[in-house]
């Protein structure tokens, strides 16, 4: 009798879990970074970050896995380490932050692999929308996750091709995102 009892209350606590509507967290941004590394010819990669301003992470209960992921970047604020060449990535030929003040970046798939999962989203840059992959590995817990993502993009699929610097800039660019979500409730 006890042993069913104990089966009765396990299975409704796990039917009571799946029932759980989503939890939407939104993302830190004082302990989120995005970075960047792209080839140069005069040095062997130039290294910079773009603020997270803004996001949203929905999880099912009881997991590290989203089921869907926003966020909002500030190139207007990009550091590389040098303010002559932060100052061109933000001009007309590069990002051009007059024009486009916010990149943005929004889930589209979501799948589980065996270190945490893939996505697949919509990027935004510089006007252009795309179709971006990231592979992404989880820590922490569920309750206090942290996300590691990594991926490439194609600069020039984003409008960002200026002929003079070409030759020198590599076209690939590497991209790293450690997202860490704000307490829950905020």
């Amino acid at each position: 009798m006890r042993t069913i009892l104990h089966a009765l209350l396990a299975a409704g606590a796990v039917a009571l879990i799946a029932a759980a509507p989503p939890v939407s967290r939104a993302i830190d941004p004082a302990r989120s970074t995005a970075t960047f590394s792209v080839q140069h010819i005069f040095v062997s990669n130039v290294v910079g970050s773009v603020p997270i301003v803004d996001g949203r992470v929905t999880l099912a209960p009881g997991t590290r896995v989203p089921t869907s992921v926003t966020a909002t970047l500030d190139p207007s604020r990009i550091a590389t380490g040098d303010r002559d060449r932060d100052a061109a990535l933000r001009g007309e030929d590069w990002f051009d932050v007059a024009r486009y003040p916010h990149w943005t970046f929004a889930s589209t798939a979501i799948s589980r692999t065996a270190t945490g999962f893939t996505m697949d989203g919509m990027l935004t840059i510089h006007g252009v929308s795309r179709p971006e992959h990231l592979e992404v590995s989880v820590a922490g817990n569920a309750e206090h996750p942290i996300y590691h993502a990594t991926g490439k993009i194609d600069r020039h699929a984003f409008g960002m091709h200026v002929v003079r610097l070409d030759p020198v800039i590599g076209n690939p660019v590497t991209i790293a995102l450690d997202i860490v979500l704000a307490p829950p409730g905020i």
